[in-house]
């Protein structure tokens, strides 16, 4: 994992009835690699929160319309190239939402451990507030391509394999 300096800024939150699956250290580290692979030179401001699958449920079904808990949810606020932004002012990004019993259920059908799980989901978050989006099977081979690449950055096992969103493609239907 690369050792990044920058003035990112994450907020990370844990509910009660939650557990944090990866340590601040480690999101930090995670978040400040996605931002500096991408070329992110704003500063920027994310929210990251570890909820109940009840959480995260009400949630998916405010804002995706979606009746049923999900694993991760983006929800974004600016763009970092916002025209609005003034010079060096800061960029709130989003929010991040992953719900911990659900990712760690996940992991285990995927063959993962919870942290590999929660990490790619982590960066899968941000690539969404940076505007990747996987509805379409090029922008998903794309998206692919490039949580890839950040995981193998980021990941402290190397080889891990190749991310599959068709999972998460399966959820719109």
């Amino acid at each position: 994992m690369k050792d990044t300096i920058n003035s990112h800024q994450f907020d990370i939150s844990c509910d009660d009835d939650a557990q944090l699956i990866l340590s601040e250290k480690e999101l930090q580290l995670v978040g400040n690699t996605v931002l500096e692979e991408e070329g992110i030179t704003r500063p920027c401001l994310v929210s990251i929160s570890f909820v109940s699958d009840e959480h995260m449920h009400q949630l998916n079904r405010q804002f995706r319309d979606q009746d049923r808990p999900t694993d991760v949810l983006s929800v974004e606020c600016e763009r970092p190239n916002d025209p609005d932004l003034f010079e060096g002012e800061p960029c709130e990004l989003g929010d991040i939402v992953l719900a911990t019993a659900y990712i760690t259920r996940q992991a285990q059908s995927f063959g993962w451990t919870p942290q590999d799980e929660c990490r790619l989901l982590f960066v899968h978050g941000l690539l969404h507030l940076l505007g990747y989006d996987h509805l379409e099977d090029e922008e998903a081979a794309r998206m692919e391509a490039r949580e890839d690449k950040l995981l193998e950055l980021v990941s402290p096992h190397k080889g891990k394999g190749h991310v599959t969103l068709t999972r998460h493609r399966s959820e719109l239907t």
